[in-house]
């Protein structure tokens, strides 16, 4: 017995040594996310955290594409962009209006950012484009849910379905390779998701739905792509060519931003959602921009944006990859623990509040001019 407990003593210390280690950064393997003279295209780009996810590419050396609808819009946050450039003499900001929630759009933007680009397809994409309209489900129309799930996650589908075909498979008329036996860098590709699609609830299910189809793409994707990957180490000849570089599906997961957007969200946010987010830590455009890239250079599949995201990320991680797989894996041993009284705990105050309130009169769907 004695022997057992000494040997489970030297396993703890050896345990709690990695971790100390490992969130201290001695494990650190570099910047896995670079951009310096590389092309992006960033949709949704022009305002909240993508206007601030485009200054810090910009501050990294980045030639930017931003997309958005609004031209004007577009304008100053290309002229944002600029200000902060790296290296100004050098770097390269255009941008393009388009509705992402076209399949015919994707094809174009994709097409004009290729020209624009020297003929080469820009090596990172970000699906960044996305808008939340809370309600009741059953007060929401038909047309707010499809609305929804085009812009939450078709808008991404488009765009990652051109975009990865005419990385793999370049005979598309926008996308021609030029042959090289040199490797190349990876490319990215990256969704900007939400907390949400870990724990949905009560307030978000015209907008929720979308985001858990948008994580079920990227787990899907991130997969797929290894077989592209894996082809570029095989020594048997097809008659495609692969791909000189890698592929690399990550996504992004922020929460609540204090953003004229989320503003917004609050015209028709049902007052038992106030109730259940009332203590969700709240971030700033440009640390949940932060937060997005520090991941993202980090190399993380998932990335969260603050504490509560990360906890929601932790505790859903199923067969996801670990992104650290300490603190992943005790996290998620912990955090099914904690769901044992987090969860009753939101269910109480909604069954809470429909006995104070009673039931409620199904009033029509609120319309907010975006």
């Amino acid at each position: 017995m004695a022997l057992g407990l000494f040997w489970a003593t030297v396993c703890l210390c050896v345990f709690v040594a990695v971790l100390s280690l490992d969130i201290m950064g001695f494990f650190s393997r570099g910047n896995k996310f670079q951009v310096e003279g590389r092309t992006v295209i960033l949709t949704g780009g022009s305002y909240g955290m993508g206007k601030e996810v485009a200054k810090l590419l910009s501050q990294r050396g980045a030639n930017l594409i931003i997309v958005a609808r609004n031209v004007d819009k577009l304008k100053a946050a290309i002229e944002y962009a600029k200000s902060h450039a790296k290296n100004p003499s050098t770097q390269r900001f255009h941008y393009i209006s388009a509705d992402v929630c076209s399949e015919a759009e994707n094809e174009r933007l994709l097409k004009e950012a290729t020209e624009w680009n020297n003929g080469k397809i820009p090596e990172i994409v970000w699906a960044n484009a996305g808008s939340s309209t809370p309600m009741m489900w059953l007060e929401s129309s038909i047309e707010t849910q499809k609305q929804q799930m085009d812009m939450n996650y078709w808008a991404t589908a488009y765009l990652a379905h051109k975009t990865l075909k005419a990385w793999l498979y370049p005979q598309t008329p926008y996308s021609p390779r030029e042959k090289s036996a040199k490797a190349e860098a990876p490319r990215h590709f990256i969704m900007t998701s939400s907390a949400i699609c870990f724990y949905s609830f009560t307030g978000y299910n015209p907008y929720g739905p979308a985001k858990w189809a948008m994580r079920g793409l990227c787990d899907g994707l991130r997969q797929e792509v290894l077989l592209y990957n894996g082809a570029r180490r095989s020594t048997k000849k097809t008659g495609q060519e692969p791909a000189p570089f890698d592929i690399n599906i990550q996504m992004v997961f922020p929460g609540n931003m204090k953003t004229p957007g989320h503003e917004l969200e609050n015209l028709t946010k049902p007052p038992i959602t106030f109730i259940l987010e009332k203590d969700d830590p709240e971030q700033t455009e440009l640390a949940a921009a932060t937060a997005a890239i520090k991941g993202l250079e980090a190399g993380n599949y998932y990335t969260s944006t603050n504490w509560l995201c990360d906890v929601m990320r932790i505790s859903a991680l199923g067969g996801n990859p670990r992104d650290n797989i300490i603190k992943d894996t005790v996290g998620q041993w912990l955090t099914s623990i904690v769901w044992l009284f987090v969860g009753p705990d939101l269910d109480g105050k909604v069954w809470n509040w429909g006995k104070k309130e009673g039931m409620p009169e199904l009033k029509p769907e609120k319309r907010i001019a975006r």
